[in-house]
């Protein structure tokens, strides 16, 4: 299961970055956070940018909305996912990763 955390009242979602893939997508769980494959490298900021928008499709949010509150310079982030809530969060989530 992956982890949620909180901060400054917000839902966080752990995630941990596999840059330069073949596409970008969701892997799976990794020590309790989201794994998930992006097909930028990580130079100049690309990866957190197609982290962003990806984050962005998935939940069905705008890309302003999606704050890498930590990790900017590490392949582990927190995000912050606007308004969205924990359940929120796994019932978009739960489908993916069974």
């Amino acid at each position: 299961m992956y982890t949620v955390a909180m901060k400054n009242n917000r839902c966080g979602l752990k995630i941990i970055v596999q840059p330069k893939a073949r596409q970008t997508k969701i892997l799976g769980v990794y020590d309790g956070m989201l794994k998930l494959a992006v097909a930028a490298p990580p130079v100049d900021g690309k990866a957190n940018k197609q982290v962003t928008a990806f984050l962005a499709n998935l939940f069905k949010i705008r890309k302003s909305e999606v704050k890498i509150i930590s990790g900017l310079h590490s392949r582990k982030k927190i995000c912050v996912l606007g308004d969205l809530q924990g359940r929120d969060l796994e019932k978009i989530l739960e489908p993916l990763l069974l």
